[in-house]
């Protein structure tokens, strides 16, 4: 079982930037592909970005690509989400989320641990 725990959200203006991180109990974490998404109000869960099991091949929605960046410190258990120029649009609730494999996809079903999610809100 891993638990996961996101932190770093808040309020901030557009053009700012946030750093979430999503700390993960459990010995395996290492070998578990993470991925981040999103859920605004009145809308469906969106993929944000993944990163497999060792860090070295990341994915990003075409929505935040070259804004935010996912990495990961596995001797920490810990992965991050560095959001740049954040704009609005990107207000939302952020959730990271475990799938028991090396590599996954932008499918939410693909995963199976999930955090409890941190908000974001970016003022105009």
């Amino acid at each position: 079982q891993v638990q996961l725990v996101e932190s770093g959200g808040g309020l901030v203006q557009a053009g700012d930037s946030l750093r979430l991180s999503c700390a993960a109990s459990g010995r395996t974490f290492s070998a578990y592909a993470m991925g981040w998404f999103r859920q605004a109000p009145g809308k469906e869960r969106e993929f944000v970005g993944l990163i497999n099991w060792n860090g070295d091949i990341t994915h990003y929605a075409d929505s935040v690509k070259g804004r935010f960046t996912i990495s990961r410190a596995n001797a920490k258990n810990t992965i991050y989400l560095q959001m740049n120029s954040l704009k609005p649009e990107d207000t939302a609730v952020y959730y990271c989320a475990g799938d028991r494999a090396l590599y996954s996809g932008t499918d939410p079903e693909h995963y199976d641990y999930w955090g409890q999610g941190t908000q974001v809100t970016v003022s105009s």
